[in-house]
């Protein structure tokens, strides 16, 4: 499933998460035609995250919805500037406007962190990997921000990479046998997946290096 579609499927299960039988507060006291606008406004220095998820967000739910960005993703922001305004149904914009807040601010906070990190490797060839240690069902957005504030995204799930963690080494009897066992494995399955192993301590690094057969070594822990 590509991006887009992830997105939106996100989308949905978000706002039907949130809204299940009905917006029951704004259906009591708000006719449903009624038009307005809604203003998002920055409180916080940073760099911001989310602007574009937010126009699909409202977009979904009113395609004819009008939005218009004062600023983009990436973007340094300021205490007080506006990041965009929509008009739309008043509707829309009560059943959007939390999904938009949640997302934006938890997408911008990792920006925000994630910059600072890159800003002190310019001028190194370091570059700096986000993990799988991520919010159930908002993978998606939180390695987008990351991409967003300058990191890499490292791997997204089990299935685009063989990372044989402690517990795969463990379990399989040892650090050689588990990358055999892998590098076999992507042969046989004809898989264009990297190979990455987690060390411990230098004597497995020499161990590795003595196999050769993987793409990344990880230093786990290391002083």
């Amino acid at each position: 499933m590509n991006y887009e579609n992830q997105l939106l499927s996100l989308i949905k299960n978000a706002l039907a998460e949130d809204i299940g039988d009905g917006d029951h507060s704004t259906l009591s006291c708000i006719d449903a035609s009624t038009m307005g606008k809604a203003v998002l406004k920055i409180k916080e220095d940073g760099v911001l995250a989310g602007v574009e998820v937010a126009k699909i967000i409202f977009n979904y739910l009113e395609p004819d919805a009008t939005f218009n960005f004062y600023k983009q993703d990436g973007e340094q922001m300021k205490f007080g500037e506006i990041a965009f305004d929509v008009k739309a149904k008043v509707h829309t914009i009560l059943q959007a406007e939390r999904l938009v807040l949640n997302t934006m601010q938890r997408m911008s906070g990792i920006a925000t962190l994630t910059k600072q990190y890159t800003d002190k490797l310019k001028g190194y060839t370091t570059k700096l990997l986000d993990t799988r240690k991520t919010t159930p069902n908002f993978r998606l957005l939180e390695k987008a921000a990351v991409k967003i504030g300058g990191g890499l995204n490292h791997r997204f799930g089990l299935y685009d990479m063989i990372m044989l963690k402690d517990n795969h080494i463990d379990y399989c009897g040892g650090i050689e046998r588990a990358i055999n066992k892998a590098y076999d494995y992507v042969q046989a399955q004809q898989l264009n997946i990297k190979i990455e192993v987690e060390t411990r301590n230098l004597e497995d690094v020499k161990k590795v290096l003595a196999v050769g057969k993987v793409d990344r070594i990880m230093l786990d822990n290391f002083t």
